[in-house]
Parts: C-alpha cells; sequence; structure tokens
C-alpha cells in the first residue's frame, strides 16, 4: 500500500511543524524520489505546506545555515556573498550505516563526548532512513572563536568539530561495535574485507559507519524534522535520548507518529553552552595540523625536562594567575591550559590531578570533582602531551584577563617555552660558574 502524502501533511501541527523550524532557513521541496522543487524558496504559512502537498510534494527540507533573506540565495555566489547573508548555522552530525544498531551506539557516544564538553541542550532524530541526525542549535555557539565570527566559521566549524568529535569516540566506538558483533560476522554483513575494516592493525569503526560530512557544504539541506522519507515512506522523527536506545522504527510509520519534540529548538538555552566544544575541537585541529610545533631554539630539538619542574617560579604571569584561581566562566579553560602546561614539564598524570583537585577548591565556584577526573581520563588517552594554547590564542588567556605583559608574550610563543627558557637559563649560569 502506497504512502498517502496528502493526508499525512494535511495535519495541522506538522505544518505548523514545518513553518517554525524553517525560520531564516533556506527550504527545499521533493516531489518524488529525483525531483526538485525551486530554490531559493522559504515556507511562510502553514497553508503552503498542504497546497504543496496537492502539487505532489513528498518530502520538505532545510538548511544547515541560517540566513538573514533566504530568497536572496543564488547559485554561483562568492563565499563573500554567502558570509554577508550567513547568520549562522547549527552542528548537524548526520550518521549512516546499514545497520541501525550501529548508528544508535555511535549516536549514544557522540550525546555523550557533547555532554562532557558541557553541551546540555542537544536535539535528536531518526532520519528516516539508516541513522540519526544529532544537532546544535547555532544560539548554543559563541559570537567568535579566536577573534572570527562564528558565523564565517562555516562550512569549516562543522568539519572541525565532526572530526574532533569522531577522534574522541573512535576507541570506544570500536570496542562497543565489536561487543555486538565479531570482526567476521561485521565482515560478512557489510561485504568488506578484514583489511578494509582494519587501519593501523585496528577495527575501523568508520568503515562501517559514517558521520556524514556531506552537511558541510554551503546551502546544503537535511530532511526537515516531521518530514517524510519517500524512498522508505518513514518519517525523520525527534526523539529524546531516552527514546534513542530503544527506538524501533515502527515508530516512524506515518500513522503512528505524533507531534511532541522540536528539533534545534533554542527557546532553553540561557548561555554558550557550546563554547568549549568548539575552541577544543579548534585546538585538537590545529594540532593535527603541527600549527604549534615548539620553536626554543632553532637548533634544539624540544625534550620533556626529565625532571619535574614544579617551582612556580619558573612559570608565566599567565600561569601563576590562574593557581590562584579563576571566575565561574573560564574554570574549563583553565583546566585545559595546566593540564597541558604541565605535563610538558614533566609532571606525573597522577601529580597532575592531585594538584588540580586541591587548586579546584581556590575557584569562585569549583568545578565537580567528576569533571577533572574526565578531563584526565581524556588527557590519558594522548601518550603523547600536546602544547597549551600558545600566547597569541585570544579565547584563553584575553579572555581569561590573564594574558602577560606583551615585552614577554612578544619574545615567546608558548607558556612552556617561557619555563623552559628561565630553567635552561639557570642551568647554563650554573655550569659558568
Amino acid at each position: 500500500m502506497g504512502v498517502n502524502y496528502l493526508n499525512y501533511y494535511s495535519r495541522k501541527e506538522i505544518q505548523k511543524a514545518f513553518v517554525d523550524c524553517s525560520e531564516n532557513r533556506e527550504v527545499s521541496v521533493m516531489f518524488g524520489v529525483n525531483s526538485f522543487g525551486k530554490r531559493p524558496d522559504i515556507l511562510q504559512f502553514e497553508d503552503d505546506v498542504f497546497e504543496l502537498a496537492k502539487k505532489g510534494a513528498t518530502s520538505f527540507h532545510y538548511s544547515v545555515e541560517q540566513w538573514s533573506d533566504p530568497l536572496q540565495l543564488k547559485s554561483g555566489m562568492s563565499q563573500k556573498e554567502l558570509e554577508d547573508l550567513r547568520t549562522g548555522w547549527s552542528l548537524i552530525l548526520d550518521l549512516d550505516t546499514k545497520f541501525l544498531d550501529y548508528a544508535k551506539e555511535a549516536a549514544l557516544l557522540l550525546v555523550e563526548a557533547l555532554k562532557f564538553h558541557d553541551v546540555k541542550n542537544i536535539s535528536l532524530k531518526y532520519s528516516g532512513s539508516n541513522g540519526f541526525h544529532i544537532g546544535i542549535p547555532s544560539k548554543a555557539f559563541p559570537e567568535s572563536v579566536d577573534n572570527k565570527k562564528t558565523k564565517l566559521l562555516f562550512p569549516e566549524g562543522t568539519r572541525v568539530i565532526s572530526s574532533y568529535l569522531k577522534d574522541m569516540i573512535k576507541p570506544y566506538l570500536s570496542d562497543k561495535l565489536l561487543s555486538l558483533n565479531s570482526l567476521k560476522e561485521i565482515s560478512e554483513f557489510t561485504n568488506k574485507s578484514r583489511e578494509e575494516l582494519i587501519k593501523n592493525g585496528k577495527f575501523d569503526p568508520y568503515s562501517v559507519i559514517e558521520v556524514d560530512s556531506a552537511l558541510t557544504s554551503s546551502r546544503h539541506m537535511i530532511r526537515m524534522p516531521y518530514s517524510m522519507n519517500e524512498k522508505k515512506g518513514l518519517v525523520s522523527l525527534p526523539i529524546t535520548e531516552n527514546e534513542l536506545k530503544n527506538f524501533k522504527i515502527s515508530r516512524a510509520i506515518p500513522k503512528n507518529v505524533e507531534y511532541n519534540l522540536k528539533f534545534l529548538d533554542d527557546s532553553k538555552i540561557n548561555d554558550l553552552e557550546a563554547s568549549n566544544l568548539i575552541i577544543q575541537a579548534f585546538d585538537w585541529y590545529a594540532r593535527q595540523k603541527k600549527q604549534e610545533i615548539p620553536k626554543l631554539d632553532i637548533k634544539r630539538k624540544f625534550e620533556l625536562p626529565t625532571i619535574a619542574i614544579k617551582d612556580e617560579k619558573y612559570f608565566p604571569e599567565c600561569i601563576k594567575s590562574i593557581l590562584k584561581g579563576v571566575e565561574t566562566d573560564g574554570r574549563k579553560r583553565a583546566i585545559f591550559i595546566l593540564i597541558n602546561f604541565f605535563r610538558n614539564l614533566g609532571w606525573t598524570m597522577e601529580d597532575i590531578e592531585k594538584y588540580l583537585l586541591d587548586w579546584n577548591e581556590k575557584n569562585y565556584e569549583p568545578l565537580r570533582k567528576g569533571y577533572i577526573q574526565a578531563q584526565m581520563h581524556w588527557h590519558k588517552r594522548n601518550i603523547k602531551p600536546i602544547l597549551p594554547p600558545n600566547c597569541s590564542n585570544e579565547m584563553y588567556y584575553s579572555g581569561l584577563g590573564i594574558k602577560c605583559q606583551e615585552n614577554i608574550c612578544s619574545k615567546v610563543k608558548n607558556p612552556v617555552n617561557y619555563t623552559l627558557r628561565l630553567v635552561r637559563q639557570k642551568n647554563q649560569g650554573k655550569k659558568k660558574r
């Protein structure tokens, strides 16, 4: 029996859902599997949905980006023209695989990773096909990152964040998928050889599940929440985190769908809760591109001290300021700085954790003990220490109000460089005597 699109799209609550979610977004309608409506388009009135359905509309899609005037969009626009029209963008992670259970496990881990970065308002929806969409509204992101407007960080921002999160959950996802099936079973299910499934001697979970990067192109569309998927005859259905693990496709059959949840609902966001996420993602990305290689001396190779440097007289003023305690908004960035600073001075992870738990009590409002322990767990996975953010990174030092005087910052690239230089000068002085 075919799907009765007209009957489904005649429902007033579905029409309202489409109009509400498409505000300031470009809209596109499909008339069958391969027939697209005009672009750009918008939805202003609920009755428009029903009129389009009467003309044969089968699904409704909207842009990841938000625009000051979507109708001004046109093909062939320059990057500058797009940036002038763009007012923001939502982060959308599109999980796709042949096996819905795999997508569930990946989605659960990604939600956990987002919570780890203090993102609270996370949207979830079944895609209507073989996976799930995870979304964060644009309102959750800061206005700028490292002195660049966030609205301009598209599609780069979505690529960086998705890559960062994929890297973060990869070992856990690998273990989880193998706990569901053996490598042999996964190979049989996916028609992939053992060699295709294993990279660098380890099972690659992204050989069987995609965190789609196709969403990271300008003017890209995703299926609207509550829209039908004409290929599957199912609805792209918003769900809660509690519903995710036990989600059944039968819930997305049109006759079973109830409208009771918004996707990308920003009404409860009262602070920039995704700030920590985007800052750490770009910091991770910079390290991947090796943009923060220490340059203590052109002829010297950077090595960790054989004896940990713990005397604060060798620390730059920015680090000393942090050690006195920081205000609420800067505690998590301070944790990130201190962990990487201490690691590069030869401290053990055990010593760092003990120190941070004591330091945390100096803060105006201490962080949860579990947060610090979770951060330590994450950093322990990275066997090779990484540098703290460079002195020029305004989201950290200037943003925390702890930037050193210019006569210090102009001479060193990184707080670690400052300390190692002082220690080296002291040791050279001893040798001369």
